[in-house]
């Protein structure tokens, strides 16, 4: 069994964590009908219904398929705030030192995929792992806008 097998959780685990995630989403929806307002529950939130992707008359794999993109991995980040400081500063670091960020508390966090800001959201605890509730998107034609002005 290679490392990376090891550290795979099972499928077992895996819907164990998926059923204290939820737990602790209809939790918080519980005790906080704000939130409820900015982010619905994921029950209650219909999943995107994506059309015209089937193959075009070009041949068999030339077309807007995406079933053939599904599991390209990308890389997910949740940018809690930023800073610059200089190098000797850094090199002063040490264990209990804290590092003031430009974001404000209790401010949306950015969710990047590949660097691309998609959703802000807040964060939340479940067993002592930490996990982002997504309160907006953002939608396709402000992130072509943001594409473009690169």
């Amino acid at each position: 069994m290679s490392a990376e097998e090891a550290n795979t959780p099972q499928d077992g685990d895996q819907d164990d964590m998926a059923d204290a995630w939820a737990a602790a989403l209809a939790e918080s929806k519980a005790a906080s009908p704000v939130a409820s307002e900015v982010s619905p529950a994921p029950e209650q939130v219909s999943p995107a219904a994506f059309t015209n992707f089937a193959p075009t008359t070009g041949g068999a794999g030339a077309g807007n398929d995406i079933n053939m993109i599904l599991d390209i991995p990308v890389q997910l980040t949740v940018e809690l705030g930023r800073t610059r400081i200089p190098i000797k500063n850094i090199l002063q670091l040490a264990q209990g030192s804290v590092v003031e960020l430009d974001a404000l508390a209790g401010e949306p966090m950015d969710v990047l995929v590949n660097g691309f800001l998609i959703a802000q959201g807040e964060v939340v605890v479940v067993n002592d792992k930490f996990g982002i509730r997504l309160t907006d998107i953002v939608t396709p034609s402000e992130r072509m806008r943001r594409l473009s002005r690169l």
